[in-house]
């Protein structure tokens, strides 16, 4: 297991070597059409979310099906406290010089949870696994409609406002949920293929996350919207996301302490509630900031959380499983 967080971790420098690559060689970005890096990263991201369907274990959703306290204070957590706690800052700053990255930073409150790292560090500290698989599955599902729905709340459809809700949602259910279903009915002749071929399947993810992110940024740094940030910015972003990451944690660990739930129940709602998914939000920055130009700028903020989450996660889950014991 600990070797699987190790894998992890190699993830966030690739994803810092591609930020550099985009930065030094963006033109490969510029080409659309049929046989552009778009079109292969669209092609990528169906079938990330079609193998997901293909490896998903119903048997695992309906161990945890009736543990409704848990799955409401997890997607109570993910999708309304996250962007409570943000949305107040993004109200006061988004006019300032910094609008993209505070308009990045709701994006990331209003975006579901992850799948894979909240299921390991579930693992690692022993908690409920079937009910981080479910709570997880659910986010994820529920992403798909939700986080445009904040995203509408506050006016940031590309450059067209909040009328495009339907055409958002409708890109993300053919894109997200329709190679779902379509893995998913395919599970049961296929799904212990998929499950032996995790690793591979796993590095599919990941090296489509790349390319969407080489994308996303390389077209931020050809429009020079990079100009602003530098490393004071980085560090006040790293200190902003350690902040939200430990408030939210502290208050989901509060709330499943006074509602008594067991140690195992408790593991699972503290770190499936204050994950947020990278995978979802390159998939969906692409689509709701589909014409702004500034997607990279506008995915820095996940990517800072994202690497802060493995490793205070990392860390707080092994102090569980020490306890444990």
């Amino acid at each position: 297991m600990l070797r699987r967080i190790r894998n992890m971790d190699k993830f966030v420098p690739a994803l810092l070597l591609v930020i550099v690559i985009a930065s030094i060689i963006p033109e490969p970005a510029q080409p659309r059409g049929l046989l552009s890096l778009h079109t292969v990263g669209d092609i990528g991201i169906t079938l990330i979310f079609f193998f997901y369907g293909l490896k998903l274990n119903l048997g695992s959703l309906r161990q945890d099906l009736g543990n409704w306290h848990l799955h409401i204070l997890v997607q109570g957590a993910v999708f309304i406290l996250f962007p409570l706690l943000v949305y107040p800052f993004y109200k006061v700053f988004h006019e300032g010089p910094f609008s993209l990255l505070w308009l990045g930073a709701f994006f990331l409150a209003a975006l579901p949870s992850t799948v894979s790292s909240s299921v390991v560090m579930v693992s690692i500290a022993r908690g409920n696994i079937p009910g981080a698989i479910f709570n997880a599955s659910v986010s994820s599902m529920a992403g798909i409609f939700l986080t445009p729905m904040w995203m509408g709340l506050v006016g940031s459809y590309g450059s067209a406002g909040a009328s495009e809700f339907g055409p958002v949602v409708l890109k993300l259910i053919l894109q997200v949920l329709v190679p779902v279903l379509v893995g998913l009915s395919l599970n049961r002749y296929f799904g212990r293929w998929a499950q032996r071929r995790m690793r591979f399947l796993r590095l599919f993810d990941q090296s489509i996350i790349l390319l969407t992110v080489y994308l996303c940024f390389a077209e931020s740094f050809m429009n020079k919207l990079f100009s602003g940030t530098g490393v004071p910015e980085i560090i006040i972003m790293v200190l902003l996301s350690g902040i939200l990451f430990f408030i939210v944690f502290g208050i989901v660990y509060f709330i499943a302490g006074r509602l008594h739930f067991s140690r195992e129940d408790k593991i699972t709602a503290v770190f499936s509630g204050s994950k947020k998914s990278l995978i979802h939000g390159t998939v969906m920055a692409a689509i709701i900031f589909k014409d702004m130009g500034g997607v990279g700028v506008i995915l820095l903020p996940l990517m800072v959380y994202h690497a802060l989450q493995l490793v205070l996660s990392g860390i707080i889950a092994n102090k569980f499983a020490v306890t444990a014991k």
